[in-house]
């Protein structure tokens, strides 16, 4: 590869002209903006284990009470990125939020689009203009952007959910705010009791809905049993996945960041192609390793990993006498919107 210019090799005098004017030379720093055939991503693999994390989010219960944290919330941050950046990668935003019973997050509405996958606990709820929906464990709850959405606990034990937000793309474009709001009234039920079946909407004199967002709550025990189902009728090499769906579209959930729930059978090893968005791992059930580059993770129930583009990844389900299940979010649909999605087998 022909070598280049460099910023040292042009006169001070000429570099002092350019700084005054606001220029700068494109040729010396053109490698590394657009190297040759793949990015050299900033994101590295890291897992976050539960286990050790945990006792530090229920101190944060102690230490700071919700009126003072409004959301309390530990930040997974990916050391590659700068842990001040609060990124797990170059889109991801991903913190684990506690919610003790009987506390109340105040209602808010964002520019970045968020989800949450519940992780422990029952008794607290999401509302979302004016929908309450339950947290149950294995959960996915969209809070999508612009919407009020608040967290309460009618509950006795703490519950914890993983957030996953677009927030540093959209921190990047300059246009992430939030407006405070009063608390919201429960107007509607839940959606999910009238999208439950698949292929099936609700058309009232043939028409239907003009939600964005007709779904809010996708419960686990849904999406679980059709992981089962599949499993059992597909080859045993295949690999069992869901997409988490706009049900009136088919598209994804959210526009920005993609969700999944995917199923390990006993003992199943799967090696997932390299691609270009970065990817989170998070385990709901099981025990399963997961190689990306050089690293190995053991994730434990609870544990969450991320795997940076264009790298594949392998998972192994540890148990050979019971099913594995994990959540995934990727940065796919922005990739695919920017026309920039790659799969490379």
């Amino acid at each position: 590869m022909k070598e280049l210019g460099r910023l040292e090799d042009l006169p001070l005098d000429y570099r002092e002209s350019l700084q005054q004017l606001n220029l700068v030379p494109l040729w010396p720093s053109l490698r590394a903006v657009m190297p040759p055939h793949q990015p050299r991503p900033r994101t590295q693999p890291v897992s976050w284990q539960y286990k050790t994390l945990r006792p530090l989010l229920m101190r944060a219960g102690e230490l700071t009470p919700i009126e003072k944290a409004e959301r309390r919330v530990l930040v997974l941050a990916n050391p590659g990125h700068g842990l001040e950046k609060m990124q797990a990668s170059s889109a991801i935003y991903l913190g684990m939020q506690l919610l003790l019973p009987g506390e109340w997050a105040p209602s808010h509405r964002h520019t970045p689009n968020a989800v949450r996958m519940i992780v422990e606990g029952e008794g607290a709820y999401t509302t979302v203009e004016g929908e309450k929906c339950a947290m149950v464990r294995g959960d996915l709850i969209l809070t999508p952007t612009g919407l009020w959405h608040e967290h309460g606990h009618d509950g006795t034990e703490p519950v914890v959910w993983l957030d996953v937000l677009d927030l540093p793309l959209v921190y990047y474009m300059e246009a992430a705010y939030h407006v405070d709001g009063p608390r919201q009234p429960v107007v509607s039920s839940e959606s999910e009791r009238r999208l439950a079946q698949g292929g099936m909407l609700p058309t009232p004199v043939f028409e239907r809905g003009n939600s964005a967002y007709p779904m809010l709550r996708y419960p686990w025990a849904q999406a679980r049993a059709a992981l089962e189902t599949m499993a059992a009728t597909e080859p045993h090499e295949e690999v069992v996945q869901i997409t988490y769906v706009n049900p009136h579209t088919g598209a994804h959930a959210l526009n920005i960041l993609g969700f999944y729930a995917l199923m390990l059978r006993p003992g199943q090893t799967v090696t997932l192609p390299a691609r270009s968005p970065a990817a989170i791992y998070h385990l709901i059930e099981g025990a399963v390793d997961v190689d990306v580059l050089e690293q190995h993770f053991a994730l434990e129930e609870a544990d969450t990993c991320c795997a940076p583009g264009y790298t594949p990844v392998t998972l192994s389900n540890r148990s050979a006498d019971a099913p594995a299940f994990l959540f995934l979010a990727d940065e796919s649909p922005l990739h695919q919107k920017l026309g920039v999605y790659e799969r490379r087998d």
